[in-house]
């Protein structure tokens, strides 16, 4: 899998129009907090479960991908969850997987708040919110 770094991703989405860039974070997460323009939302785990079965997560994938060849893109809150979902996929049968370091909202700071340090957003990449 590789590792792209919020500006790299955002060049890599604009380099590559076949990649399907997914958002793995829950529902509500992606929608009212934000993410990048284009993504496809499918969960890694959803709510009230909150328990990933990465069998479930490559199929919902697969249903999205023109096969499993497509560049595909991940993104999450912090880059961990992408870690998981990625090795999944690949697992899978996917060939070329990348996500996003950091991902959407970035690490946390001394105050234990996120997109102050690192992030999709903290860089000031596109953007949108419900």
């Amino acid at each position: 899998m590789k590792h792209l770094q919020p500006q790299e991703a955002w060049q890599y989405v604009q380099s590559h129009p076949d990649v399907l860039f997914v958002d793995v974070r829950m529902e509500i997460e992606s929608l009212y907090v934000g993410r990048p323009p284009g993504v496809v939302n499918v969960p890694w785990y959803e709510y009230p479960d909150l328990m990933p079965d990465a069998a479930r997560f490559a199929e919902a994938v697969a249903r999205e991908a023109r096969d499993k060849h497509q560049p595909v893109l991940l993104i999450c809150r912090s880059g961990q969850r992408t870690l998981e979902a990625g090795a999944a996929l690949e697992a899978a049968g996917f060939e070329q997987v990348a996500h996003v370091t950091h991902g959407f909202e970035g690490e946390l700071d001394a105050q234990f708040r996120r997109s102050t340090i690192s992030g999709w957003r903290f860089e000031g990449l596109p953007w949108e919110q419900m």
